[in-house]
């Protein structure tokens, strides 16, 4: 709770923490600790969980308060905690707010409703409802139209924006940059815009973005935290090169579904018990291993770097 009376505080590298499940698929609570640990010793600017990376929609919603709570009692009040709290149920996603409030989360990551593909003003009053519910409860929108085929507009950010002091900013998980800039025009540079889209987290922040919540940061935490802060020193260049240095990992997370390629790794580094995601999803394949051992031969170096970035 200590950032939520200002969220503008709320920068730089937010690390969207995998769920850890063990081997029979029951939620990790020591792996989840172990996890957090791992970030603030790694550099990590803020903590987020339960969005895409984290499996939410695979869990009950008495699963993610108790992933929360595990959460706010390892966090403390040492960085920023952003748990996703939406789900494409209104009921749900007000139940998984309350609880983020009362827990003492410093904002709410609320994703846009998925499968049903509301229309803006739709939207508007989903996340209408939202506000008007958690007044003292900074709400962030999160826009992933991949996984949810639905895009907020800029226009339906600035009236959200404009019409509810606690609707602080947005986090933009979509490849269309054009997108991240329209937003930030429409509604100026105090809308607080992360980007969830690793190749796009450094040049957001030339367009005045207060960070971002990459997934890339699960295996290279310092990394990720240290681009961030090389940007902000003015260190172009440096910034530039772990940019570039990171590509291989953000190929990695992709080799096939996010996280199922980021738990194998951890699990073969010893930081999770077991490399279990929830169906729909499974483990990597064969031929997925194979491409996600070529790029970790190519990029691990990054995994190995542990210590706070300051």
């Amino acid at each position: 709770m200590k950032f939520r009376s200002d969220p503008s505080t709320i920068r730089g590298s937010i690390a969207p923490v995998i769920t850890p499940f063990t081997a029979d698929g029951a939620i990790d609570h020591d792996g989840l600790r172990a996890l957090i640990r791992f970030q603030l010793e790694s550099g990590s600017h803020g903590i987020s969980l339960g969005g895409s990376t984290g499996e939410p929609s695979a869990q009950s919603a008495a699963e993610r308060i108790a992933g929360m709570r595990t959460a706010v009692e390892e966090i403390g009040d040492r960085v920023p905690f952003l748990p996703g709290t939406g789900s494409h149920k209104l009921d749900e996603t007000l139940e998984i707010t309350a609880a983020a409030r009362e827990l003492g989360a410093d904002a709410a990551l609320v994703i846009t409703p998925y499968y049903a593909r509301p229309t803006q003003e739709a939207l508007y009053q989903w996340y209408a409802t939202v506000a008007r519910e958690f007044p003292d409860l900074p709400i962030v929108a999160y826009n992933v139209p991949s996984r949810t085929a639905v895009d907020i507009a800029p226009e339906t950010v600035k009236r959200l924006f404009s019409g509810f002091d606690n609707f602080v900013g947005v986090k933009e998980t979509t490849k269309d940059f054009e997108h991240f800039s329209r937003v930030l025009h429409a509604c100026g540079r105090s809308l607080l815009v992360w980007s969830g889209i690793e190749l796009l987290c450094l040049p957001l922040l030339a367009l005045g973005g207060a960070g971002f919540v990459s997934a890339v940061a699960n295996l290279a935490p310092t990394a990720v935290a240290r681009m961030y802060e090389l940007w902000e020193a003015g260190e172009f260049d440096a910034a530039r090169d772990l940019h570039y240095r990171l590509h291989p990992l953000v190929d990695l997370l992709f080799v096939e579904t996010n996280p199922a390629p980021v738990k194998w790794v951890l699990a073969e580094q010893g930081r999770i018990s077991s490399p279990y995601v929830r169906p729909p999803l499974t483990g990597p394949t064969d031929t997925g291993l194979t491409r996600i051992r070529a790029l970790l031969a190519e990029g691990g170096d990054l995994t190995q770097q542990i210590g706070a970035t300051k």
